[in-house]
């Protein structure tokens, strides 16, 4: 099937029919016109290249006219299927505080004057690469979500977005948080695939942290396995800010994530903690980096991932402590288990030290399953595939129980074991 290519009279007309402000459409023309004289990110060791990763077709307001009420559920505030919010649900707490969330199309409308502010402006640039400029010409679905100034929420906010492949379209989704001064925030996020279509997906969430803001994010990602997709999270930290991110890569298809850091402020933070499964013939590369600019910031990074059947799974940690940044500290520890002779795993520490006076270190395994370990287990009676997953459990238990959220915990440990069974079912 020929997919037609998205022209600037593409955009105009969607923009047209959407009530788009004149300052983003013009954004929006400009990256299409750079795409093609722009380059795919490169990143150490994930050969993505050849993939179907790149968002081609035209802009279409969304159509979900297939029944959506099943993806419905309590536990969620918002819940979108591309572009279409069926369900929104906040607390009371975030209306009487004057807290912001709401879709992509109303958040243009609505709040213009706070998007073009934060909107790729501070963690990433709309140019930055290919797959960026693409993301900003084709993008229909998203969130917005603005904690006011010295606005600290004790409810939590939980989103479930769904990449809608009963249909062949390009998933083009964006999430912009911002935490404005003295403000602090907990955010879960789910990200799913309904439908079983081939379909790129090109998923771009900033995380901005103003100066003594705290948030914390956790995410659960479950896209399909017919997605290719590109998902790429930066957050901004500005001073003695921080950002506790807690991230489960748990897709079934071939993901590049693209993980930055950025410690700009004095004395701001990031804790990134990533657990990943691979399994069949999937390839997941993982690109994680923390850089430090302002003094005496730190960060920390901590992944383990498992690879069974056929795939592969790369994690490169990134520590970089640019110049200047006096007292700064960079850690990383990326483990991988590999549970299968066809599987290829790597785990890549790279550190870049621009000045002294800092701290910095580095942990990287790629290992197979404990054979004492299983023998003691099977010995006592356990069959060799419960074995397996008991050691695996044991392994990513250093990460699980960092994560600073319970209900996290027990989504992940969840989404474990599914990913798991299934995985030694390819085997």
């Amino acid at each position: 099937m020929t997919v037609e290519m998205q022209t600037d009279q593409d955009i105009k007309k969607y923009a047209q029919q959407v009530d788009e402000p004149q300052w983003f459409t013009s954004m929006r023309l400009k990256a299409q016109q750079e795409v093609e004289d722009l380059t795919l990110p490169n990143f150490q060791k994930i050969q993505y290249h050849s993939w179907p990763i790149n968002v081609t077709r035209k802009l279409e307001v969304g159509d979900h006219r297939l029944t959506d009420e099943k993806l419905v559920t309590e536990q969620a505030n918002i819940v979108q299927i591309g572009s279409k919010v069926i369900q929104e649900d906040l607390p009371q707490e975030f209306m009487d505080k004057g807290v912001i969330v709401c879709d992509w199309v109303t958040a243009l409308k609505k709040h213009s004057e706070l998007v073009e502010k934060y909107f790729m402006t501070m963690a990433t640039k709309p140019t930055e690469n290919r797959l960026n400029a693409e993301h900003v010409a084709h993008l229909t679905s998203g969130l917005l979500i603005y904690v006011p100034k010295n606005v600290i929420l004790k409810h939590p906010l939980t989103s479930y977005f769904f990449q809608d492949a009963r249909q062949s379209r390009d998933y083009v989704h964006h999430l912009l948080l911002i935490a404005d001064r003295g403000s602090e925030v907990s955010y879960l996020e789910n990200t799913e695939t309904v439908g079983t279509k081939p379909c790129p997906a090109n998923i771009i969430e900033e995380v901005i942290a103003e100066p003594d803001s705290h948030i914390k994010f956790a995410s659960v990602d479950r896209l399909g396995e017919n997605t290719t997709a590109y998902l790429n999270r930066r957050g901004y930290l500005k001073r003695n800010a921080r950002i506790d991110w807690s991230m489960g890569m748990m897709n079934d298809g071939n993901i590049v994530g693209d993980f930055d850091s950025e410690l700009v402020g004095e004395a701001s933070h990031a804790e990134v903690k990533v657990v990943a499964i691979s399994t069949g013939d999937q390839v997941q590369g993982i690109d994680t980096r923390v850089t430090n600019y302002g003094q005496h910031s730190l960060g920390n990074i901590l992944q383990h991932g498992v690879i069974l059947a056929r795939s592969s799974l790369i994690f490169n940690g990134i520590g970089h402590i640019i110049h200047g940044a006096r007292g700064a500290e960079a850690q990383q520890e990326s483990r991988v288990l590999m549970l299968s002779t066809k599987a290829r795993g790597d785990a890549n520490p790279i550190l870049l030290i621009d000045d002294n006076d800092v701290v910095a270190g580095h942990a990287a395994s790629v290992g197979r399953v404990d054979e004492q370990k299983m023998y003691y287990l099977m010995s006592r009676g356990v069959d060799k595939k419960t074995a397996e997953r008991l050691v695996i459990r044991g392994f990513l238990g250093p990460v699980l129980s960092a994560l600073p959220s319970k209900e996290v915990r027990k989504i992940l440990a969840d989404m474990i074991e599914r990913k798991l069974v299934n995985g030694q079912k390819d085997e």
